[in-house]
């Protein structure tokens, strides 16, 4: 019988627009123990099966308020470094879907608090 280990992480996030080539997003950056957290997480699936999934992503299933859906965090890796290691510190983004935002009546400023599953 194969035993799943069920990461779970909870932040209090500010939501963010960003511009790109293809239009505006909604995101939050995960840093921190949080980001460490889901980068354990990524290891320790990529040792478990021997590959990674596109772009390093991590598939959850995300909670804000009342609305729950399943996406993905990508890593980033931030312009800080970690003092104790001296190597950069891995950030992860959540895209906020237009759906989401409107569901929780939220806008770019908004402080959040983001609970996930990691799968």
């Amino acid at each position: 019988m194969q035993r799943r280990v069920t990461d779970r992480v909870e932040a209090v996030l500010a939501l963010r627009r960003w511009q790109g080539d293809r239009g505006a997003y909604h995101l939050v950056s995960i840093e921190g123990e949080p980001a460490e957290a889901i980068a354990m997480h990524e290891r320790l699936r990529w040792l478990e099966f021997g590959a990674r999934r596109g772009f390093g992503s991590v598939k959850v299933m995300a909670r804000i308020g009342e609305t729950l859906w399943k996406t993905s965090v990508f890593p980033q890796k931030s312009s800080s470094s970690s003092k104790a290691t001296g190597r950069p510190e891995r950030e992860w983004i959540l895209l906020v879907s237009k759906k989401v935002m409107r569901a929780e009546g939220l806008a770019d400023g908004d402080t959040l608090t983001v609970e996930m599953e990691l799968l």
